[in-house]
């Protein structure tokens, strides 16, 4: 069998395929040169420089708040609070009867209005990115936990602290951006009382295998720009003069903002989901090796349905096949290459000096890939065109480390 000469690893683009985890993919050109990196391992799914991987998915990003105005999120944020009455509707009470929030809006931010109880959001989601701006009273009154006291709670349970710490001393696991109880800021970020605060929280849930901790969730907190929780480990819900129970949390649930009796304001709340992580079923990072096996395997799958888009016993559809089997191995089209690549150097043995001339960029790319496959135990050592191929190159002088 001969392959068809094809401009070397020109690649059809990606099949739509019903594989959910290629979904930002589908449609993409291949990206970079295969046979390149290390190959999967048993906890890796990828390659190192995989060209597979799918590319990451394209987010406009938003726009810095200023003191008057807060900015604009980007672009797949959903939007909890933007100023306007439609987006209060997004808010209910948080008293056990329920019914439409109580809180103001007043100059496009959401004001507390004192004994009307804690709000709560209708959307109810997990790990993600939040942001959320709040400001204390200008007016500075009462001290300690008695100053612009509010709080952001993650899935209703796990609260960062709101506080005015302007100039303002607390008990340090109380302060403003702490995780209440659990861990104080690293550091007070806080502009004068009036002015808006800019919160971002990276927060990840803890992960359990029944009673196992796979992931304790950890939660990241900016104060305008300023790192005051780095990673911080969760073991439950906060509390009040209690300590956190070690335990898991559910998987979704509201964000809250507590009426503590001060008229404290919010603007411009937005989240963004985050994927999965590895523990939980994601694709990135190191997996288990169950993961990573049956990962392997829909890639390898992925690889050989998009061969099938390419000329029959092309080099560009071999070489697209010997991918696969970085993945998975398939003895029938280790078989069907092993065969491929026997023709392909008894051709190249046969061919006149002016031919092989012409196509040295094609032989030597094709030694390449052979180097490959038998370093990664794809071919064996003395696999016969290999070392055929290697000798015909150093017999014809062709300096193959410079290409």
């Amino acid at each position: 069998m001969k392959f068809r000469t094809l401009t070397p690893f020109a690649s059809a683009a990606a099949l739509c395929l019903s594989l959910p985890s290629f979904a930002s993919s589908v449609g993409a050109p291949l990206v970079g040169t295969p046979f390149f990196g290390d190959p999967p391992d048993a906890t890796h799914p990828w390659a190192i420089h995989d060209r597979n991987r799918p590319q990451p998915v394209r987010v406009a990003p938003g726009t810095s708040s200023t003191a008057q105005q807060p900015g604009q999120p980007p672009a797949d944020a959903i939007v909890l609070f933007d100023g306007t009455p439609a987006s209060l509707e997004r808010w209910v009470s948080n008293r056990k009867e329920g019914g439409p929030a109580k809180w103001v809006i007043r100059d496009g931010a959401l004001e507390c209005v004192a004994k009307t109880g804690d709000i709560r959001t209708v959307d109810e989601f997990g790990d993600c990115q939040l942001r959320i701006e709040w400001a204390a009273p200008a007016r500075i009154e009462g001290s300690s936990q008695g100053r612009g006291n509010s709080g952001i709670f993650l899935l209703g349970l796990v609260e960062v602290q709101v506080l005015d710490n302007y100039d303002n001393p607390t008990y340090a696991d109380g302060f403003a951006a702490s995780v209440y109880g659990v861990n104080p800021p690293l550091a007070n970020a806080l502009r004068p009382p009036g002015e808006f605060q800019v919160i971002d929280i990276v927060f990840r849930r803890p992960v359990y295998d029944g009673d196992r901790v796979l992931d304790p969730g950890y939660v990241t907190v900016f104060c305008n720009g300023v790192l005051v929780q780095d990673h911080t480990p969760l073991e439950g819900p906060t509390g009040h003069m209690k300590r956190t129970k070690v335990g898991p949390l559910p998987a979704k649930g509201p964000l809250k903002l507590q009426d503590h009796g001060n008229p404290v304001r919010f603007r411009n709340i937005w989240y963004r989901p985050l994927p999965p992580r590895a523990v939980e079923g994601g694709t990135d990072g190191q997996l288990s090796p169950a993961a990573t096996q049956a990962k392997r395997e829909q890639i390898a799958a992925f690889i050989r349905a998009d061969a099938t888009s390419m000329a029959s016993g092309s080099r560009e559809q071999a070489f697209r096949l010997g991918e696969s089997l970085i993945y998975a191995p398939d003895a029938e089209i280790r078989a069907r290459l092993e065969r491929m690549a026997f023709d392909y150097v008894d051709e190249v043995a046969t061919l006149p000096a002016t031919d092989r001339e012409a196509r040295k960029a094609e032989i030597l790319e094709t030694l390449r890939v052979l180097r490959y496959a038998t370093k990664h135990g794809l071919l064996a050592r003395d696999f016969a065109p290999w070392s055929r191929l290697e000798q015909f190159i150093k017999d014809a002088g062709w300096d193959d480390a410079k290409k």
